[in-house]
């Protein structure tokens, strides 16, 4: 592939991709992807109307029709810029990759059984079932707004949590069910005909008030059915009170995190001295620090020594320099990247590279050297690239100053 191609293959990814405030393309196709989302799933429902189906079918199936063919494209512009979403991996491994993640599934499941009964028409009823997956699709606004996005990070990070409650109640369940089949199958030998016959009066009685269907009539029965109903109240109520706690959690880290970046008075960065560094040999008072710049400590073998005016820095020793904060309203954002040796960065110039021209290298860290960049450095594999960037990039980490 030629370097425009690959250039124009790259702003696609980033279009499509979740986008900021200054990326007007990405941000206008996010906007699109999501009421195309919205569109679909109203129509769907509204066509289960009897009333209006009638007066307003033709347009809801229009509806439809659009937004499904909006959503096999967006499938198809993904698949072929997967390279970008997963670097780490050849171009063929990473569409790979994405066909096989939960996201490329519920993408194709959007638009594929849509189209399917036009190959095969005897199945279109099970077809038109499973055109429901792309309800699925509505978990990708998480993605555009933040307080929608609380919910999954709160349930990603309580799932150990929730996989172990719902466990007990898959294993209280199948002990009652047991337990009640000891007793009544004697006397209700054509309700609890064996030992998972009393599954759905367990899964009923735990986590409703029961249906009436299916229901103990002897004595021990009935106590039983006492107990698993008051234990079912409890053991029910665990997730509930899991994901709650975790919202609370959430909100509260959310808080302090914005608190904390108000209220801090100074920061620090630590500087490790290489032979030929400019400050080696140099005593505190002659670096020439701006004002608002400390040296706080200078670790000398072990031992952590005073930086008095005099001392001289020697090469090995590590730094800590502090600052004022950056007061501002609008924080500056940092991303890490680190070069793969496949990554489209690795070996080239940072001259030559496609970068936005909302993004700008600050730093590039090559092993223990902190290296400022310049248009003719070139970069390698191992480089840890620090940009200060308001587009996305996939697999980085993200640092608030």
């Amino acid at each position: 592939m030629s370097d425009a191609a690959l250039k124009k293959q790259k702003r696609i990814f980033e279009i499509i991709e979740v986008g900021n405030d200054l990326d007007y393309p990405s941000r206008i196709y996010d906007f699109v992807n999501a009421f195309s989302i919205i569109f679909n799933i109203t129509a769907c429902v509204l066509y289960t109307f009897e009333d209006i189906r009638v007066s307003c079918g033709s347009i809801l199936l229009t509806v439809e029709q659009i937004t499904v063919a909006f959503f096999m494209v967006d499938y198809l512009l993904r698949l072929w810029t997967a390279r970008f979403l997963y670097p780490e991996f050849s171009e063929k491994r990473a569409r790979k990759k994405y066909v096989l993640s939960f996201t490329g599934i519920i993408d194709l499941l959007s638009f594929l059984p849509y189209y399917l009964p036009i190959f095969f028409p005897s199945g279109t009823a099970a077809f038109r079932m499973i055109r429901i997956v792309r309800i699925f699709r509505l978990f990708k606004i998480n993605a555009y707004y933040d307080s929608l996005s609380v919910i999954s990070e709160v349930i990603s990070g309580k799932r150990q949590q929730l996989f172990s409650s719902v466990f007990i109640i898959l294993v209280l369940m199948v002990a009652s069910s047991l337990c009640m089949y000891s007793l009544e199958h004697e006397a209700q030998p054509e309700v609890f005909t064996n030992a998972f016959s009393g599954i759905w009066w367990s899964a009923s009685t735990l986590l409703t008030v029961g249906y009436g269907d299916i229901y103990p009539i002897t004595t021990m029965g009935k106590i039983l059915s006492i107990a698993i109903t008051f234990l079912g109240v409890g053991m029910v109520a665990i997730p509930t009170g899991i994901i709650s706690a975790g919202f609370v959690d959430q909100y509260s880290t959310i808080k302090k995190r914005s608190e904390i970046g108000y209220s801090a008075d100074m920061n620090f960065i630590k500087i490790f001295m290489n032979e030929g560094d400019s400050w080696v040999g140099k005593k505190i008072m002659n670096l020439g620090l701006p004002a608002g710049v400390i040296v706080a400590i200078v670790r000398r073998n072990g031992d952590n020594l005073i930086p008095r005016g005099s001392l001289e820095l020697r090469a090995g020793d590590t730094i800590v320099i502090g600052s004022e904060p950056y007061n501002s309203q609008e924080h500056i954002k940092l991303k890490e990247l680190v070069l793969e040796k496949k990554n489209p960065w690795t070996g080239e110039l940072i001259r030559d590279l496609d970068i936005s021209r909302h993004s700008i290298i600050v730093l590039v860290k090559r092993g223990n050297k902190s290296i400022i960049p310049n248009g003719n450095m070139r970069l390698e594999e191992g480089d840890k690239v620090f940009l200060y960037t308001h587009l996305h990039l996939a697999h980085t980490n993200e640092f608030e100053i």
